[in-house]
């Protein structure tokens, strides 16, 4: 199973399901409620018409909350307000759908009941789902315990990790190897004088995680590593706990065997033709879609200022081949009028009042579609980057040019994670980002990096 799949959407697949059969109830108690209709003629719960509105009910809903954010990974550090106003939001907006839907087909009186006391009944659920799920978390009942070997910098940044995160997981303890470093706060350091199968045992450890840089000469227990293991317990290091965490690939401890031997990099032919298929499909649906938007685009661009409307760029795809990208332009024409490629920054005074808007609102990024259907790139993959500044990061970046082994995309994991990448540091850390994409790219990574971009476009959560 891919690494979104066990790690990241395992996490929040309670709260969807639960979510979905809230929904679901909700539509069915409001119809029961206001029959005899046509959908429940003798109130009968189990009536087709009504299960099926009932059913699609719940995965519109599910879809709303999914775009407004509710199911990313950092949704657990949202305020208490902030959950009340993205969950009313999708409820209002769900609901409203609902009811135009059910109006067109016939069921306006049932359409005007589902927008009424569905919304009561929806969000009081939604509301006591994520109550729920809090108290669940915050009690960490039947929480994972992980034993840290390592007691130096590297561990005590792992065990801030595992307490921050919204996965039930304890840290029982820290096992010393390598540098030592007593300060591991509140959690006790368990005596080398025990073996770790002892302390695996006597603590009922489920996972161990190796947080030691340099594992050569012998600090490390690798034949009691090997021994637990054995038993059934989950031993990761370092880059296997960041990619679970974090959803990247650190690049300062990587080492080539890592990347060689561990899972991932599927790129099969049969990966290969849907990839390619849902491209097509979804660019032309968002074509026909945002054409209204982009003719409004292209006309405040050409009265705001003169120039070229749609702004032409060589960029590094697939393979390292260039290819032309396409945007809105959105700054002005004299932006590089020196000739010297320049990062584009947040606030950047090269753009102009209407480059601005679109830029907020990703609709400068529209015309890329035109690229996804000539098969330069996909809807989601590494941001491609200028020839000039590909050629200064692989020189300083480890690993850079394995971003080039799939297509450039529209959106990204990167993009989802991380904003604005305007120096080299910025752009070390996204690759770690597209490094995680690579490895584990799969269709179910694909449609979660697009519905988050929904969530990020609308809050602006992140830049792309």
């Amino acid at each position: 199973m891919i690494e979104v799949f066990s790690h990241r959407f395992q996490s929040f697949l309670i709260e969807f399901v639960a979510d979905m059969l809230v929904c679901f109830v909700a539509a069915l108690l409001t119809a029961w409620q206001f029959t005899p209709s046509s959908f429940m003629p003798r109130r009968d719960f189990l009536a087709p018409e009504a299960l099926v509105w009932a059913a699609g009910f719940a995965i519109l809903m599910s879809m709303m909350f999914s775009f407004v954010g509710l199911y990313r990974r950092g949704a657990i550090l949202y305020s208490a307000r902030t959950h009340a106003q993205r969950t009313f939001l999708a409820v209002l907006t769900g609901s409203a759908i609902a009811f135009v839907a059910l109006a067109i087909s016939g069921h306006q009186s049932e359409g005007t009941a589902l927008f009424g006391f569905g919304i009561l009944y929806v969000s009081a659920g939604a509301f006591a789902v994520r109550g729920v799920s809090y108290v669940t978390r915050k009690s960490r009942v039947g929480a994972k315990q992980i034993l840290i070997v390592g007691t130096g910098k590297e561990a005590q940044a792992v065990a801030r990790d595992i307490r921050a995160s919204a996965r039930s997981a304890s840290v029982v303890g820290f096992y010393p190897a390598g540098v030592k470093d007593d300060t591991a706060g509140n959690a006790q350091i368990f005596s080398p004088e025990n073996s770790l199968e002892q302390v695996v045992q006597e603590h009922r450890i489920n996972e161990i995680v190796v947080a030691v840089r340099e594992q050569r000469g012998g600090a490390v227990p690798m034949s009691q590593l090997l021994a637990c293991r054995i038993r059934g317990i989950n031993v990761l290091d370092l880059a296997g706990f960041y990619e679970r965490a974090h959803g990247e690939v650190p690049t300062d401890s990587l080492k080539a065997s890592w990347l060689v031997y561990g899972r991932g990099f599927v790129q099969s032919p049969p990966r290969a033709f849907i990839k390619r298929a849902v491209d097509i499909s979804f660019s032309l649906m968002l074509l026909v879609l945002a054409a209204p938007v982009m003719l409004l685009a292209a006309i405040a661009i050409r009265l705001e200022s003169p120039g070229p409307i749609i702004y032409t760029q060589e960029r590094v795809g697939r393979g390292g081949l260039l290819f032309m990208c396409r945007k809105f332009r959105s700054m002005r024409t004299d932006a590089e009028k020196d000739g010297v490629a320049r990062w584009a920054t947040k606030n950047d005074s090269r753009v102009t009042r209407v480059g601005s808007l679109i830029r907020k609102t990703r609709i400068d990024e529209l015309p890329q579609l035109v690229s996804v259907l000539c098969g330069d790139m996909s809807l989601v993959g590494p941001r491609p980057e200028r020839p000039s500044f590909v050629a200064t990061l692989k020189e300083t970046i480890p690993y850079y040019d394995i971003r080039h082994s799939v297509k450039p995309g529209v959106t990204g994991w990167a993009q989802v994670r991380f904003g604005y990448c305007a120096t080299i540091d910025d752009s070390r850390r996204k690759h770690q980002f597209d490094l995680y994409y690579v490895k584990n790219n799969s269709l179910a990574l694909d449609l979660l990096v697009m519905i988050e971009t929904v969530s990020v476009v609308l809050f602006r959560e992140g830049s792309q």
